[in-house]
Protein backbone atom coordinates (compact mmCIF):
# COMPACT_ATOMS: atom_id res chain seq x y z
CA UNK A 1 0.00 0.00 0.00
CA UNK A 2 1.14 3.41 -0.67
CA UNK A 3 1.56 6.57 1.50
CA UNK A 4 -1.84 8.07 -0.12
CA UNK A 5 -3.28 4.71 0.37
CA UNK A 6 -2.21 4.35 4.30
CA UNK A 7 -3.25 8.26 4.82
CA UNK A 8 -7.32 7.04 3.16
CA UNK A 9 -6.91 3.90 5.30
CA UNK A 10 -6.23 5.49 8.60
CA UNK A 11 -9.04 8.64 7.95
CA UNK A 12 -11.27 5.65 6.72
CA UNK A 13 -10.63 4.15 10.63
CA UNK A 14 -10.95 7.23 12.07
CA UNK A 15 -14.38 7.93 10.77
CA UNK A 16 -16.14 4.80 10.41
CA UNK A 17 -14.44 2.60 13.88
CA UNK A 18 -17.56 3.89 15.83
CA UNK A 19 -20.15 3.10 13.97
CA UNK A 20 -18.20 -0.23 12.56
CA UNK A 21 -17.84 -1.30 16.31
CA UNK A 22 -21.56 -0.57 17.07
CA UNK A 23 -22.11 -3.07 14.45
CA UNK A 24 -19.78 -5.54 15.13
CA UNK A 25 -21.77 -5.33 18.72
CA UNK A 26 -24.70 -6.78 17.55
CA UNK A 27 -23.45 -8.87 15.17
CA UNK A 28 -21.68 -10.67 18.39
CA UNK A 29 -24.22 -10.67 20.85
CA UNK A 30 -23.57 -7.63 22.92
CA UNK A 31 -20.12 -9.17 23.14
CA UNK A 32 -17.83 -6.53 23.32
CA UNK A 33 -14.30 -7.92 23.18
CA UNK A 34 -15.23 -10.22 20.67
CA UNK A 35 -16.56 -7.39 18.70
CA UNK A 36 -13.06 -5.50 18.85
CA UNK A 37 -11.93 -8.44 17.37
CA UNK A 38 -14.31 -8.86 14.79
CA UNK A 39 -13.50 -5.27 13.33
CA UNK A 40 -9.60 -5.84 13.73
CA UNK A 41 -10.00 -8.99 11.74
CA UNK A 42 -12.37 -6.99 9.31
CA UNK A 43 -9.92 -3.82 8.93
CA UNK A 44 -7.06 -6.44 8.68
CA UNK A 45 -8.72 -8.21 5.58
CA UNK A 46 -9.43 -4.76 4.03
CA UNK A 47 -5.80 -3.17 4.85
CA UNK A 48 -4.81 -5.78 2.21
CA UNK A 49 -7.03 -5.02 -0.53
CA UNK A 50 -7.49 -1.41 0.09
CA UNK A 51 -5.85 0.20 -3.25
CA UNK A 52 -9.25 -2.17 -4.85
CA UNK A 53 -11.77 -1.32 -2.64
CA UNK A 54 -14.39 1.13 -4.35
CA UNK A 55 -16.43 1.42 -1.29
CA UNK A 56 -14.56 0.77 1.78
CA UNK A 57 -17.42 0.89 4.27
CA UNK A 58 -19.74 -1.62 2.23
CA UNK A 59 -16.33 -4.24 1.80
CA UNK A 60 -15.83 -3.91 5.62
CA UNK A 61 -19.50 -4.90 6.38
CA UNK A 62 -19.69 -7.24 4.26
CA UNK A 63 -16.65 -8.56 5.84
CA UNK A 64 -18.06 -8.63 9.29
CA UNK A 65 -21.23 -10.43 8.57
CA UNK A 66 -19.80 -13.01 6.54
CA UNK A 67 -16.81 -13.33 9.56
CA UNK A 68 -19.85 -13.62 11.77
CA UNK A 69 -22.14 -15.86 10.21
CA UNK A 70 -18.97 -18.65 9.82
CA UNK A 71 -18.40 -18.52 13.72
CA UNK A 72 -20.96 -21.13 14.39
CA UNK A 73 -18.32 -23.12 12.36
CA UNK A 74 -16.14 -22.97 15.27
CA UNK A 75 -15.52 -26.37 17.33
CA UNK A 76 -15.37 -25.06 21.15
CA UNK A 77 -17.91 -22.73 22.64
CA UNK A 78 -17.86 -19.18 22.98
CA UNK A 79 -17.34 -18.40 26.47
CA UNK A 80 -19.57 -15.76 27.99
CA UNK A 81 -19.62 -14.08 31.44
CA UNK A 82 -23.21 -14.37 33.11
CA UNK A 83 -24.36 -11.76 36.12
CA UNK A 84 -27.01 -12.64 38.54
CA UNK A 85 -28.25 -8.84 38.33
CA UNK A 86 -27.10 -5.72 36.27
CA UNK A 87 -25.37 -3.17 38.36
CA UNK A 88 -27.63 -0.70 40.47
CA UNK A 89 -26.91 2.80 39.70
CA UNK A 90 -28.25 6.30 40.26
CA UNK A 91 -30.48 6.83 36.92
CA UNK A 92 -33.95 8.21 36.73
CA UNK A 93 -36.71 6.23 36.03
CA UNK A 94 -36.55 6.33 32.24
CA UNK A 95 -32.93 6.14 31.67
CA UNK A 96 -33.38 2.71 34.10
CA UNK A 97 -36.28 1.93 31.65
CA UNK A 98 -34.59 1.83 28.76
CA UNK A 99 -31.31 0.30 30.13
CA UNK A 100 -33.48 -2.38 31.19
CA UNK A 101 -34.95 -2.70 27.78
CA UNK A 102 -31.27 -2.84 26.64
CA UNK A 103 -30.07 -5.51 28.74
CA UNK A 104 -33.15 -7.61 28.24
CA UNK A 105 -32.59 -7.27 24.42
CA UNK A 106 -28.78 -7.67 24.21
CA UNK A 107 -29.45 -10.98 26.72
CA UNK A 108 -32.16 -12.44 24.15
CA UNK A 109 -29.60 -11.72 21.27
CA UNK A 110 -26.66 -13.10 22.64
CA UNK A 111 -29.24 -16.26 23.00
CA UNK A 112 -29.81 -16.51 19.24
CA UNK A 113 -27.41 -18.02 16.71
CA UNK A 114 -25.34 -16.14 14.71
CA UNK A 115 -27.10 -16.63 11.57
CA UNK A 116 -30.51 -15.33 13.66
CA UNK A 117 -28.69 -12.44 14.76
CA UNK A 118 -26.90 -11.10 11.73
CA UNK A 119 -30.23 -11.53 10.15
CA UNK A 120 -32.09 -9.10 12.12
CA UNK A 121 -28.88 -6.92 12.31
CA UNK A 122 -28.75 -6.24 8.85
CA UNK A 123 -32.79 -6.21 8.37
CA UNK A 124 -33.13 -4.05 11.72
CA UNK A 125 -29.83 -2.30 12.83
CA UNK A 126 -28.68 -1.82 9.51
CA UNK A 127 -32.14 -1.05 7.61
CA UNK A 128 -31.29 -3.08 4.58
CA UNK A 129 -33.69 -4.99 1.86
CA UNK A 130 -34.18 -8.43 2.22
CA UNK A 131 -32.50 -8.54 -1.33
CA UNK A 132 -29.47 -6.96 -0.10
CA UNK A 133 -29.37 -9.55 3.08
CA UNK A 134 -29.46 -12.28 0.35
CA UNK A 135 -27.01 -10.77 -1.39
CA UNK A 136 -24.38 -10.10 1.30
CA UNK A 137 -25.47 -13.76 3.18
CA UNK A 138 -25.04 -15.49 -0.33
CA UNK A 139 -28.64 -16.74 0.51
CA UNK A 140 -31.89 -16.63 -1.30
CA UNK A 141 -34.02 -13.82 -0.55
CA UNK A 142 -36.75 -16.88 0.93
CA UNK A 143 -34.03 -17.90 3.20
CA UNK A 144 -33.89 -14.35 4.67
CA UNK A 145 -37.89 -13.76 4.97
CA UNK A 146 -37.85 -17.14 6.81
CA UNK A 147 -34.62 -16.86 9.26
CA UNK A 148 -36.34 -13.32 9.88
CA UNK A 149 -39.55 -14.69 10.79
CA UNK A 150 -37.45 -17.77 13.23
CA UNK A 151 -35.49 -14.84 14.58
CA UNK A 152 -38.14 -13.00 15.63
CA UNK A 153 -40.48 -15.44 16.85
CA UNK A 154 -37.19 -17.29 18.88
CA UNK A 155 -36.48 -13.38 19.96
CA UNK A 156 -40.02 -12.89 21.15
CA UNK A 157 -40.19 -16.38 23.23
CA UNK A 158 -36.24 -15.51 24.90
CA UNK A 159 -37.79 -11.90 25.86
CA UNK A 160 -41.53 -11.85 26.21
CA UNK A 161 -41.57 -8.36 27.93
CA UNK A 162 -41.09 -7.54 23.74
CA UNK A 163 -44.37 -8.88 23.38
CA UNK A 164 -46.64 -5.02 23.69
CA UNK A 165 -43.78 -3.89 21.70
CA UNK A 166 -44.39 -6.03 18.78
CA UNK A 167 -45.89 -5.54 15.44
CA UNK A 168 -49.24 -7.37 14.77
CA UNK A 169 -49.63 -10.61 13.28
CA UNK A 170 -49.03 -10.81 9.86
CA UNK A 171 -47.18 -7.78 9.22
CA UNK A 172 -44.45 -7.77 6.32
CA UNK A 173 -42.23 -5.47 9.19
CA UNK A 174 -42.30 -4.15 12.42
CA UNK A 175 -43.35 -0.51 12.57
CA UNK A 176 -41.48 1.63 12.97
CA UNK A 177 -42.38 2.07 16.36
CA UNK A 178 -40.90 -1.44 17.26
CA UNK A 179 -37.41 -2.54 16.01
CA UNK A 180 -35.53 -4.81 17.48
CA UNK A 181 -32.51 -3.16 17.23
CA UNK A 182 -33.44 -0.12 19.01
CA UNK A 183 -32.50 -1.28 22.08
CA UNK A 184 -28.67 -0.92 21.41
CA UNK A 185 -25.95 -2.02 23.41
Amino acid sequence: MDAEGQERFREFVANRSSALLKTAVLLSGGDRHAAEDLLQNALIKAAGRWHRIDEPEAYVRQILYRQQTSRWRLKWPRRELSVAEPPEGTADADTSAAADLRLLMRGALARLTARQRTVLVLRYFEDLPEADVARLLGCSVGTVRSTTHRSLARLRALAPELAPLAPADGDERPSRDFSPMEARP
